[in-house]
C-alpha cells in the first residue's frame, strides 16, 4: 500500500507488513531484481521491523533461469500465490516469448482486486499486453520503449527511470529499480528510512522519477540518418564551448534547413533545444555528483553567465540549480496519488525465509544501528 508521507494515516499503516510479490519470468534481469527485493530487506534490518514480506512467484511453482544462466528457487506458483498488496513483473530479454495467457489472465484478475501491478526492466511489456497499462504513463528499459509503443499505441511510454501513476509502479532496468524502491519506502516509511538504506548500499544519490534514461540515440534512430546520429555525437563532444549550428551542419555536409527538418521529424524538437537540453543535463549530472560551484558547472556547460544559466535551468528543469542540489524543491510535476486497498483474504503462510533472514539479520553487529521511527 503506497501512501503519501505526509498522510495521516501513515503511521498506522505502517505498522501493517506490506506483502510484495515478484512474477519471475524467464531470462528476467537478475541484477534488476536484486535490486528491488534488497531495499526491502535492508528497510526491515534498519527498522528492525517486518515492514516488508516478499515472494517470489512463477507460472507453475518451478524455478526460473536468468538472463545469466543462475536459476532460482521460488516461493509458490500463480495458484497458490497469497494475498498481495503489489505484484511486479520481472522482465528481461527475450520479453515476448517468455510469458503466456495463463499469466496475463492472473494479472487481470490482480487488477481486479484493486492490488497495485509494477514491473523492472522489461516487465511492462506484458502488463502493456494484459491490456494494464491503457492511459498509464509507463517505464521500461530502453531497448523495450519502440517496441512497446508500436504494439501498444494507448500505453503512454517515456524514458524515465521509473514511473508512479496511480496504481501503476513501472521501472527500466538496472540498478533503477532500487531508487523505485527508495521512491516507495520513502512514501510509506519516510525519508530517514530511505535515506538510510541508500546510505548502507554506498549509494551516494538517490534518483527521483523525473530523472531520465539515457537511451542511446543510435538505437532510437537504428542507420537511418547516420547524419543525425554525427551532429548529436559533435553536440555532446562540444558541451563546454557549443557550436553553432551553422557550424554543425557544415561539418556533416548539410544545410542549416536541412538539419532542422531531421531534428523536427525524428526528435521532434529544435536543434537548439536539444543543444541546451544536452547541456542542461550534464549541468545537473554535475551539480548532483560534483562539488564543483555553480559558476564553474555554468562556465564547463558552455553559459556566457550564471544568471542566464540559473534561468535556463529554472525553466526547463522546473527549479533552480541551488535548489535541485541541496534538494529543497518538492517535485509536483508528477502527482503522487494515495493507493487504498483492503485484503480480505486470511494470512497466506509461506515458507519463514523472510523471518530467517530478519532474524539472522539481527545477529549482525550492525543490526538496527540506524535506528528510524
Amino acid at each position: 500500500m503506497i501512501k503519501q508521507q505526509h498522510n495521516p494515516s501513515l503511521a498506522a499503516a505502517s505498522i501493517k507488513t506490506s506483502r510484495i510479490g515478484f512474477l519471475l519470468l524467464g531470462d528476467y534481469s537478475m541484477i534488476a531484481l536484486a535490486s528491488a527485493v534488497e531495499p526491502l530487506r535492508m528497510a526491515n534490518q534498519l527498522s528492525g521491523k517486518e515492514l516488508y514480506s516478499w515472494y517470489l512467484i512463477s507460472a507453475d511453482g518451478g524455478s526460473v533461469q536468468a538472463s545469466d544462466g543462475m536459476k532460482i528457487q521460488v516461493d509458490t506458483a500463480l495458484s497458490n500465490a497469497p494475498p498481495l498488496d503489489t505484484l511486479i513483473v520481472a522482465g528481461g530479454i527475450n520479453i515476448t516469448k517468455n510469458y503466456s495467457k495463463q499469466e496475463l489472465a492472473w494479472l487481470k484478475n490482480l487488477a481486479n482486486k484493486n492490488v497495485v501491478l509494477g514491473s523492472i526492466c522489461t516487465g511492462a511489456y506484458v502488463l502493456a499486453d494484459a491490456g494494464l497499462l491503457n492511459g498509464y504513463e509507463c517505464s521500461a528499459h530502453w531497448e523495450y520503449i519502440a517496441p512497446l509503443q508500436e504494439a501498444f499505441p494507448k500505453v503512454n511510454c517515456n524514458r524515465r527511470l521509473f514511473t508512479h501513476d496511480r496504481n501503476r509502479l513501472t521501472c527500466s532496468g538496472g540498478g533503477a529499480p532500487m531508487d523505485m524502491m527508495l521512491y516507495i519506502i520513502k512514501l510509506q516509511h519516510g525519508r530517514a528510512l530511505s535515506g538510510a538504506i541508500s546510505d548502507m548500499f554506498v549509494c551516494d544519490r538517490v534518483r527521483s522519477q523525473g530523472d531520465q534514461q539515457k537511451v542511446p540515440l543510435r538505437h532510437l534512430l537504428s542507420t537511418a540518418q547516420p547524419k543525425l546520429v554525427e551532429i548529436v555525437e559533435l553536440m555532446e563532444a562540444n558541451i563546454e564551448e557549443p557550436i553553432e549550428l551553422d557550424e554543425l551542419a557544415c561539418f556533416v555536409s548539410v544545410s542549416r534547413r536541412q538539419l532542422e527538418r531531421l531534428f523536427h521529424r525524428y526528435l521532434n524538437c529544435t536543434p537548439s533545444r536539444y543543444y541546451l537540453r544536452l547541456r542542461l543535463d550534464r549541468a545537473r549530472q554535475l551539480l548532483k555528483q560534483t562539488t564543483l560551484s555553480i559558476i564553474e558547472v555554468s562556465s564547463a556547460c558552455g553559459f556566457v553567465s550564471t544568471p542566464h544559466f540559473s534561468r535556463c535551468y529554472r525553466k526547463h528543469i522546473g527549479f533552480s540549480p541551488r535548489e535541485d542540489r541541496t534538494g529543497m524543491w518538492t517535485d509536483t510535476s508528477l502527482e503522487i496519488n494515495t493507493l487504498e486497498m483492503e485484503m480480505s483474504a486470511e494470512a497466506f503462510v509461506a515458507s519463514s525465509s523472510i523471518n530467517t533472514v530478519l532474524r539472522a539479520a539481527s545477529a549482525e553487529p550492525s543490526f538496527a544501528s540506524i535506528r528510524v521511527s
